[in-house]
């Protein structure tokens, strides 16, 4: 794997609810030591992305314009962000769905809603399977 024995630090948060936002903030660097940069739309993490160069990219799956499965496609153009690890968050968890993640390249899936105190754990356990 590209990533493999890079620690992870740099945490890129893509959620088009604020709400969720602000609760994974805290959940991510407050809770979990990250140092997070959270995005409001697929076009925003494109635009930041490279320039924040994270170890991985959380992507929420639902979101207006550009959905999370778009964004990574778009994400996977660009050169700094070709083999991010990219994990997907989402409420829609059917074994179809989660299969469907999977084949478009990302290492896993969190279900939301995710708890705040165990998020950061289950982001590294991930990781660290995959890695």
């Amino acid at each position: 794997m590209p990533y493999e024995g890079n620690e992870l630090n740099k945490v890129l948060y893509v959620e088009d609810d604020a709400d969720i936002r602000a609760i994974a903030e805290l959940a991510l660097q407050d809770v979990g030591g990250f140092s997070a940069k959270l995005c409001s739309s697929g076009a925003e993490a494109v635009e930041v992305a490279p320039g924040f160069q994270p170890d991985l990219i959380l992507l929420d799956v639902m979101m207006p314009e550009m959905d999370g499965p778009e964004t990574l496609k778009a994400l996977r153009k660009i050169e700094a962000t070709q083999t991010t690890p990219v994990i997907f968050m989402t409420a829609r968890i059917q074994r179809t769905e989660i299969d469907e993640y999977l084949s478009l390249g990302a290492l896993g899936v969190i279900p939301k809603p995710f708890d705040p105190m165990t998020l950061a754990d289950e982001i590294r356990r991930i990781y660290q399977e995959l890695a």
